[in-house]
This record gives structure tokens, sequence and C-alpha cells, in this order.
């Protein structure tokens, strides 16, 4: 019995302790001049070691990597995108092999050489199947791109880089390294174009999670939570893959950024962008959905939009909350987005604004 009252004592107290902690994080970041003394903001290079180590648990585990081969709109995408731009002779690198499953296309395409890179464990498993499948012609490069040299330039640069958010995975800053390092100055990227979305969208009611202080329950009130804000980022969006959950768009959907990694300069992205869509689906506001579109010619597009059936699933699409608001048909939703940092969505901050339709 004394051992289970000093069980319950330490959980109690370690609760307390978790409590006080969290409420203390949360005072601290809330304030401006001091956060940054308590929580200093990483260096770059933390930041990339950080995401390095991330990346070679997360996608060296077989669940992760059957997610992307068994979504058919992805891999239908890429088969047709090599057999259209791999030749040939063509030296290619893939950037993020994975399995090796784009390398397999670019060899049995005929390419001359086929770099494989990854820098996690999966690359074993590559090597393993690349045997098993008597695929000719690939190096497998157990290295971080940024980190990888070819004794020639080559003639492509094959990679899936998007996340989510599309920028997450470090897609620009690894493909333009490679890019401006490796490739020829006539080569190709595959996929290079990319259309990417911010758009307001109402959640069907069944799926819709207020925030907890806009919700009354049986009567029960919760607005006095309001002062009571999380600070975490990531409390403010959430993630889908389901076509059930964004019942529509509130205008018509035209894309935020849109960009060629062939001429892309790092720079060259804004670090803020600002819309406006004229309300045709009138009603409530919930969020705004980031999604993209990848285009490797102008009939040949992949999407993550939570509105296109032909969607690739296993990417997820992400929404922005924003407060209940609601808009009449000839409204118009202008939209904020700052992005200090493309590749750190929790560095994002948006908000949406409501101008009124002009009188008849």
């Amino acid at each position: 019995m004394f051992l289970s009252f000093l069980r319950r004592l330490s959980s109690a107290a370690c609760a307390l302790l978790r409590r006080g902690g969290a409420r203390t994080g949360a005072w601290i970041r809330a304030r401006p001049r001091l956060a940054p003394w308590v929580y200093p903001t990483k260096t770059d290079a933390e930041n990339d070691a950080a995401y390095r180590e991330f990346n070679a648990g997360y996608f060296g585990q077989f669940g992760e990597q059957e997610r992307m081969l068994a979504d058919r709109p992805r891999m239908a995408f890429y088969h047709a995108a090599v057999g259209r731009h791999v030749h040939p002779g063509d030296r290619v690198v893939d950037l993020g092999t994975g399995t090796g499953i784009l390398a397999a296309f670019a060899a049995r395409r005929g390419a001359a050489q086929v770099y494989a890179l990854d820098h996690s464990d999966i690359l074993e498993h590559a090597r393993r199947l690349a045997r098993h499948n008597a695929l000719p012609r690939v190096e497998f490069v157990a290295q971080h791109s940024r980190d990888f040299a070819a004794a020639e330039r080559v003639d492509v640069i094959l990679h899936e880089q998007m996340g989510d958010f599309l920028f997450d995975e470090g897609m620009v800053a690894n493909v333009l390294d490679l890019r401006d390092r490796v490739l020829k100055r006539d080569g190709r990227i595959i996929p290079s174009r990319f259309e990417f979305f911010c758009e307001p969208v109402r959640i069907r009611d069944a799926r819709r999670v207020p925030f907890i202080w806009e919700l009354k329950v049986h009567g029960y009130d919760y607005s006095c939570l309001e002062k009571h804000r999380p600070q975490e980022p990531h409390y403010y969006r959430f993630n889908s893959s389901d076509l059930a959950v964004v019942e529509c768009f509130l205008g018509a959907a035209e894309p935020a950024l849109a960009f060629d990694l062939m001429t892309l300069e790092a720079d060259e992205l804004p670090r803020e962008l600002r819309l406006s869509r004229t309300v045709i689906h009138p009603g409530r506001l919930d969020g705004c959905a980031i999604f993209f579109r990848a285009l490797v010619d102008d009939d040949l597009a992949l999407s993550s939009s939570p509105l296109d059936p032909g969607r690739a699933p296993h990417w997820g699409f992400r929404i922005l909350r924003c407060e209940e608001s609601h808009y009449a048909a000839g409204d118009t939703v202008d939209v904020l987005l700052r992005a200090p940092d493309w590749s750190e969505p929790d560095t994002w901050r948006w908000e949406c604004t409501r101008r009124p339709a002009a009188p008849a």
C-alpha cells in the first residue's frame, strides 16, 4: 500500500510540474522580448541538422514508403514523367531515392548512369531490391545531396521533395543546390514547375472542429478560454487527406504562387503573399487550405487539392485555421500569409479579412 501511495504521489507531482511548465512556457513565448532569451532561435545549420536526423528516421520506415508506393496518382505521374523526359544515354540523379523506384524507372528507360541518393537506412533495402530486380546502371549513394559530387554533370535531376506544405522537406534548397553544382546547362528537373495554393475554405459541418473558445456545448459556454489561447503553432492548423473534410472553396481557386525550379533563385521567394478571392460560395469561412500542383507538362500534373478526386492521397492538405466568420456572395476575402521561412511552417502567420460587396 505504501508503494501504491508513493506512485500516486509522484504521478500527481509530475502532473503538477508539467502543468506549471506548460503555463510558464506559454507566458514566456507570449512576450517577444523575453522569449528569445529562454527559447533561442536555432541557426540554419542547427535546423538543417535536426531535419536531416528526422528525415533519415522517418523515411527509413517501411510504413512511410508503403504509403508513397501505394499512392497510384503519384506513381502514375512519375512513371509518365520519366517516360517522357528521361532518354536513353542520360545521366540521372535521383534525389532522395527511398526504395529506388524512380531510379528504376530511369534505368529502365535506358539511362546510362543513375545516382540514387539517400541518407536514410532505407538505402540498404533499395540495394537489395535492385539486385532482386536485376536493375542495371544504378549507383546507390549513402549521402546527403549537399555532399554529393558527380564526375561529370548530369542530364536530369529526378526528385520527390514535396511536403504537405510543399516547401517543408527542403525542396527548394536541395534541388537548387544540385541544379547549380551538378546539372548541365541544358539539363532537366523532374518535376520543376509548381503551383502553391492558399484557398479560403468551408469545412463540412460534420467534420468541423471550432476553437474551444468558440464553443457552447448544451448551453455550457467556453468563451472565457479565449484569453488563454495556446502558443504552440501546430494548434492553429490541421492536416487531412480525406476528400470529405472540405465542403467548398469560398472563391475560385488559383495559384497564390507559381515558380519553376529551373530558373528560381532561393531569395526570389516572397516573404509574404497577399491574395483576394471574390466569394461565389457564401457562408462560413473556417480557414485556408494549403495544397499544391506539380507540373511536368501542361497535360501532366499531380495535385494535393482537398477537392480533387484524383488527388495524390499520401500527401495531406493543410488547413490554416481561422475563427468563424461569415461572407455573403460578392464579398471579398483578403488573405495575408507571412512566411519568414518557407521550409518551416511553424514560422508562418496568416489572417483573413472581409471586404463587403459594393452596394448594388
